[in-house]
């Protein structure tokens, strides 16, 4: 049985991987990157939000230290139906906060994990979305 190649997002650049369009309602919470948020902003030709007022098509949180973990549950309950909340989190073996950690937060409010992309040198973007059978 011959396998499917795997797809092939190299080319692609890190809005794209993300899924920022025109038009969309973004939130960002925590997020430290003046120019990422200057790019999405630009490309998505409206403002971000810092604060979670009614529902977005787009939140990225950072999430730095355990103490972050609280701000997935109000963040979550803030997506539309196909909604992704992005969490951005530290790497490796010496990150403040674990990979499990994260994950364990996200999916006690609901959420589960269907992509992963790298962010910086530092942070992995984990995408979390509503599960089908709960829109």
């Amino acid at each position: 049985m011959s396998r499917l190649p795997d797809r092939d997002y190299s080319h692609r650049t890190l809005l794209e991987k993300l899924g920022v369009r025109s038009g969309q309602r973004i939130a960002a919470l925590n997020v430290s990157d003046a120019a990422f948020l200057d790019d999405v902003s630009r490309t998505a030709g409206e403002s971000i939000s810092t604060v979670l007022r009614g529902t977005y098509d787009l939140i990225f949180l950072q999430v730095n230290e355990a103490r972050d973990l609280g701000r997935i549950p109000k963040a979550a309950s803030h997506l539309q139906a196909a909604g992704a909340l992005w969490i951005f989190h530290p790497k490796g073996k010496n990150a403040a906060v674990k990979e499990g950690e994260v994950r364990t937060a996200y999916l006690a409010c609901g959420v589960v994990d269907n992509k992963v992309s790298a962010f910086t040198e530092t942070h992995t973007a984990t995408r979390c979305v509503i599960p089908r059978v709960k829109r």
